[in-house]
């Protein structure tokens, strides 16, 4: 039986989503084209302007879909019962780094410059809903201890700014012999107690 013209499309929409997911989070958004996308499916360019626009709206679909995808799993993280708070946020850190292969804060900043007005409102509205808020959350729990002049939204920032030494290969900190989960350990240390001793 021939599959329905909606479930092709739905079908093809689909793809498109996926693929640029892929590509986005490996490449970034300058490194990627629609052709690019539309190459990696079989489609054409203008068969993928069919469901999207452009780049931009493509982008902030993804970049939307991840967010949630983030959000959700850090919200069930700080559900967790019987986690300390490095426990927690080691386990935030694990979230972020399973879903996004390269650095958080690149590919939001760098995409940012490409984008149009509306597209920037857009990308800083998903980036603090999915993002900050939700990190923004861990810092206010009782059991953290956050400086008396730092903010949790601003702690989120610096948060997601510390981990980009995570993502890439290039200069693991604490070299190459470390595991991935010995090195978040690492990192969320430094990020916790700074890296100078008293």
């Amino acid at each position: 039986m021939a599959m329905r013209r909606s479930e092709q499309l739905e079908q093809t929409r689909t793809a498109i989503l996926t693929t640029a997911r892929k590509l986005f989070l490996k490449n970034g958004y300058q490194n990627t084209s629609t052709r690019d996308i539309a190459g990696e499916i079989g489609i054409t360019q203008p068969a993928l302007y069919h469901h999207f626009n452009d780049k931009e709206v493509i982008f902030l679909e993804v970049i939307s879909e991840i967010g949630k995808e983030v959000r959700n799993n850090v919200n069930k993280t700080l559900r967790k019962q019987n986690l300390d708070p490095e426990e927690r946020l080691f386990e935030i850190t694990k979230v972020l780094t399973k879903i996004h292969h390269n650095s958080i804060t690149t590919l939001i900043y760098e995409s940012y410059k490409e984008l149009s007005s509306s597209g920037k409102r857009k990308l800083e509205m998903l980036f603090k809903m999915n993002y900050l808020a939700p990190i923004a959350e861990y810092f206010k729990l009782p059991e953290v201890p956050l400086r008396a002049e730092i903010l949790p939204d601003e702690a989120a920032e610096f948060f997601l700014a510390d981990i980009n030494t995570l993502f890439g290969t290039f200069n693991k900190l604490g070299g190459h012999q470390l595991s991935n989960d010995d090195r978040v350990k690492l990192t969320l240390q430094f990020f916790l107690y700074g890296i100078a001793t008293k």
